[in-house]
């Protein structure tokens, strides 16, 4: 069992600590006995400047910064963009089962997850696609390694707990064409590995999305390898 702790700052967190830090005698308006006025000042915007960078390393560390949404934000991208040999689109993710059924919806929709995954696909599969042929993929689930298990506490709401009982979900529908614009292959996947403990990637990785990129590779390679032997090649 493998256990990731999110962080657990709020913004409300960052800011209480960034006033604590306002409240010593070196921020406020005090004097300082015995030093010059110039190194007083010197002093005073030394601390504040520490003071903003620590908040700042707080809402970095914990994605309380502009510009971070979630991957149920309704203003974010539902396909990748360009023209290349592989295009990769995705349903709704608010629907998708790592947000419905994860066990803590809040910390399951953060980050941008599902656009990483569509662009691990993307790029996987380009790398094997024969020349001349067009592969389009529409995402429909997705359910990341792991789960939330908050009955176990407080402590415990916001830690994703990886067993094998938890393995990667990827739904998806395709259709290959050949250069010619003709459908060469079509269908439906559902990838479930549930042995991804076990012939997943080394310990050492700490990609959070490791399991799940393994488990697309792994079908691309399979798929692409029997399609060259199909065609002769």
């Amino acid at each position: 069992m493998r256990i990731n702790r999110a962080a657990t700052w709020s913004r409300t967190q960052a800011c209480s600590a960034l006033r604590a830090l306002g409240s010593t005698p070196t921020l406020r308006e005090q004097p300082i006995h015995n030093v010059p006025s110039a190194w007083r000042l010197s002093m005073k915007r030394s601390t504040l400047s520490g003071a903003s960078l620590l908040l700042a390393g707080l809402l970095a560390a914990t994605g309380v910064q502009a510009g971070v949404r979630t991957v149920t934000d309704p203003d974010a991208p539902r396909a990748l963009s360009g023209d290349g040999k592989v295009d990769v689109r995705w349903t709704d993710p608010a629907q998708f089962s790592e947000v419905r059924f994860s066990g803590n919806r809040w910390e399951a929709q953060r980050g941008d997850w599902v656009t990483q995954l569509a662009t691990h696909f993307q790029q996987s599969a380009a790398r094997q696609l024969p020349d001349g042929q067009h592969l389009s993929v529409t995402i429909t689930d997705i359910r990341r390694a792991g789960q939330y298990e908050p009955w176990h506490g407080p402590r415990m709401q916001d830690v994703r707990v990886v067993k094998d009982i938890y393995p990667p979900r990827l739904s998806f529908t395709y259709t290959l064409t050949g250069a010619d614009g003709r459908v060469i292959d079509q269908g439906e996947r559902k990838l479930v590995d549930s042995a991804f403990l076990m012939s997943g990637p080394r310990l050492t990785d700490s990609d959070p999305l490791r399991f799940e990129k393994a488990m697309i590779d792994d079908w691309v390679r399979k798929q692409f390898r029997a399609d060259r032997s199909t065609a002769g090649l």
